[in-house]
């Protein structure tokens, strides 16, 4: 019998009798795809590397689901970050682009980051919760677990999506959006009239059609619009990049989520039956074994809009708490449109032709591990990159990787606003070209911290993160930031203080695109 709802983001962990004291040099917390690339970079330069995993879960989004990789210009993407794609074309027998493959599914990518870690003999401690970043003289000393377990290196290496370890470390950071007035930019705030993930009719917010008195539907907010382009602390949407197969020798039945309440499925109902049925449109970019890589798409689908604000500065429990709201609400959506007779036969139809894979996620119930947390803490440093670096207005002299996708925000409100349903936020500006990203993006400012490097949650206005926030950019960052962190310890310095001229010329001997001509 399969078991399912086997799944958390956090249980407490008891003070071990017996903690461990790992010594490194260099230390990764989080082991997402941006970590396994820095500890087989570090590895590849002959330093002891360790990774420490908050959860069990091993590669972020690559192996999370997030199995059609966005990336915009793939001609941008090289070292480790290639060679990941190539190995998937490997596996599939691709012969797109010199070998490389951009449509995987997450057990093979589960299986390629094994692999490489196993052949560089890098230690990964998972279930090891940051409790407190110990630091003297500017520098990290150690790090240490809620169990009691501690993690000393010369190197730290911030790979979490939320920047947990930078937070603790007392570098500074912003949470939400900017006004466009801070970096003079034109797409960052409160954005509307974006078309795209929004209401394409009018779908009443009511619990009573018509009478704002008996209450708004759940997912929906009457808080003021404010105006274009004001900052605010509102986070665009998460949800989960959710594996699905229409095969029926693999294809399980969507189970009901322990906490149903079909009720948070009304507004989808209401938009269904207004004559939008879109919500799994985006769930036909088949692997080669008939698996999807289920996204948002359209007003009402998997983005759980307006609920995860509290996630990025939020402790372990209050994570844990919205973990599973998204979790109930994301698979409670897949049992909606199967089950509930709100929904048209035809729809139902259509919805209950796709399942989990039994093949997949087999410890977790079949399904993902990780939320898609699009957005989090960003630091802010030397140089944060803008809407200026991603349009090419302004090209940072000290590049440690390309990006080259959209600008892309989804959606972080939906509003009530005239009697009826808004999303607010959404934003998809496409590039001329790719663009590079600055060193000084992923290392804090002196003051604060001397001997660590973040790349995921780095220095970025959030409309330029919404750019950067690609998995394989984060891979490529990962690997210029180990490559940075090898360079510092060898000469002895600050890593602010690392020789911009070796880091280039190392990370171009290892296959870094640094510029675009």
């Amino acid at each position: 019998m399969t078991k399912f709802h086997t799944i958390s983001y956090y249980k407490p962990a008891a003070v071990s009798g017996n903690p461990q004291n790992v010594r490194a040099d260099v230390c990764i917390y989080g082991a997402s795809s941006a970590g396994v690339a820095a500890a087989v970079q570090a590895s590849r330069m002959g330093l002891k590397a360790v990774i420490v995993e908050f959860g069990s879960h091993i590669g972020g989004l690559t192996t999370g689901g997030l199995g059609a990789t966005d990336i915009g210009n793939k001609a941008a993407i090289g070292g480790i970050s290639r060679e990941f794609y190539r190995a998937v074309g490997d596996y599939y027998g691709s012969d797109e682009n010199g070998g490389t493959h951009w449509l995987f599914e997450p057990g093979l990518a589960s299986r390629i980051y094994k692999e490489w870690l196993e052949n560089a003999q890098i230690d990964v401690y998972t279930e090891r919760h940051l409790q407190r970043v110990e630091k003297t003289g500017g520098r990290i000393t150690r790090i240490v677990m809620e169990n009691g377990d501690t993690f000393e290196a010369g190197m730290f290496i911030d790979a979490t999506y939320e920047g947990d370890l930078m937070a603790m470390a007392g570098v500074s950071y912003h949470v939400g959006r900017e006004s466009n007035s801070v970096y003079k930019e034109t797409l960052n705030g409160i954005h509307f009239g974006h078309p795209n993930h929004n209401f394409k009719t009018w779908v009443d917010p009511y619990v009573v059609p018509g009478k704002p008195d008996s209450g708004l539907l759940n997912g929906v907010t009457d808080a003021a619009p404010g105006a274009q382009g004001q900052g605010d602390s509102s986070v665009q949407a998460y949800n989960f990049r959710i594996c699905l197969t229409d095969d029926p020798a693999s294809r399980l039945p969507f189970p009901k989520p322990p906490a149903y309440n079909p009720d948070d499925y009304t507004l989808l109902a209401r938009y269904i039956e207004s004559g939008i049925w879109d919500a799994l449109k985006l769930h036909k970019r088949m692997s080669p074994t008939r698996k999807t890589d289920l996204n948002n798409f359209g007003a009402v689908s998997t983005d759980f809009i307006g609920r995860n604000y509290e996630w990025p500065d939020g402790d372990y429990a209050t994570r844990e708490r919205l973990f599973q709201e998204h979790y109930n609400y994301n698979l409670g959506l897949l049992y909606f449109l199967c089950n509930d007779e709100r929904v048209p036969l035809s729809v139902r139809q259509e919805a209950g032709t796709w399942g989990l894979p039994a093949d997949e996620y087999v410890h977790t119930g079949h399904w993902t591990p990780q939320l898609y947390i699009r957005e989090a803490r960003r630091m802010v440093a030397g140089v944060v990159m803008t809407e200026k670096h991603c349009r090419g207005y302004e090209v940072v002299p000290d590049s440690v990787g390309l990006a080259a996708y959209t600008m892309d925000s989804h959606n972080c409100r939906r509003l009530v606003i005239e009697g009826r349903c808004i999303n607010e936020g959404n934003v998809e500006t496409a590039l001329s070209t790719p663009y590079p990203i600055s060193y000084r993006s992923i290392v804090p400012l002196g003051e604060q911290c001397t001997n660590l490097l973040v790349p995921v949650c780095l220095s970025s206005s959030h409309i330029a993160f919404g750019s950067i926030r690609m998995e394989p950019v984060f891979m490529i960052l990962g690997q210029s930031a180990a490559t940075a962190a090898a360079l510092a310890l060898e000469a002895q310095c600050a890593v602010q203080d690392v020789d911009y001229g070796k880091l280039s010329s190392r990370l171009q001997q290892d296959g870094q695109i640094l510029s675009w001509t």
